[in-house]
């Protein structure tokens, strides 16, 4: 694998501990400029760094895609983005490595129980973004459906995209059990934390050129 990754990786991991004010990263390999959020998983030792790219401009309060990048250290099983902060009624983006390859699947659920499939959304991963090494795996995935969706009754949110949204991540260390599958079933998560994040610097002007070129 190449040594930038490994570099990106390092640079996750050193630059932890930020707060919800997410950091700017440009990703030498998609192109697309991406708001950046360390989460911590172990104490003090190892972290998932979210990171999320959306159009420029976008108008307030209607739909647009968002192109999520994820690395995870080798240790986590799969990991998931809550697009309303919560664990119930709304999109949760999963995704794991399968060999070489990533896999994603948007879920949803309305109780603590396991996610089902949700039709309301779509996730496709961009191959350039998606990749391995020894330390660490990362996709890129692009999501429809993610900002904009319907929480309990017909109750809908948006995301802002010049401001902070409340999203939610959880991992496990366990594998899905068919991995090569968007639809495998997968294991309780081992952790589960939320934090605000920073939309107004992941604005991308040439956002669908983007998408189209790392596909």
């Amino acid at each position: 694998m190449r040594l930038n990754f490994a570099l990106t990786c390092v640079a996750a991991l050193l630059g932890f501990g930020s707060e919800a004010n997410a950091d700017v990263y440009r990703d030498p390999d998609t192109g697309f400029t991406f708001s950046q959020y360390n989460a911590l998983i172990t104490t003090g030792t190892s972290s998932i760094t979210f990171r999320i790219a959306i159009p420029s401009p976008v108008t307030a309060g209607q739909p647009y895609d968002a192109v999520v990048q994820v690395v995870a250290p080798v240790s986590a099983g799969w990991v998931g983005l809550a697009w309303g902060g919560s664990m119930t009624n709304n999109p949760l983006l999963l995704g794991w490595l399968n060999g070489a390859s990533g896999v994603t699947s948007v879920r949803r659920a309305t109780s603590h129980t396991a996610p089902a499939i949700y039709s309301g959304a779509t996730a496709q991963v961009l191959r350039k973004g998606t990749k391995s090494n020894g330390t660490h795996w990362q996709f890129t995935a692009k999501c429809t459906g993610c900002t904009t969706f319907t929480t309990t009754g017909t109750t809908t949110k948006s995301l802002n995209p010049t401001g902070s949204n409340r999203l939610a991540f959880a991992y496990a260390k366990t594998k899905p059990s068919q991995p090569s599958s968007p639809s495998s079933p997968i294991n309780v998560h081992d952790l589960f934390n939320y934090w605000d994040h920073d939309f107004s610097v992941a604005g991308n002007a040439q956002f669908q050129d983007l998408v189209d070129r790392n596909l």
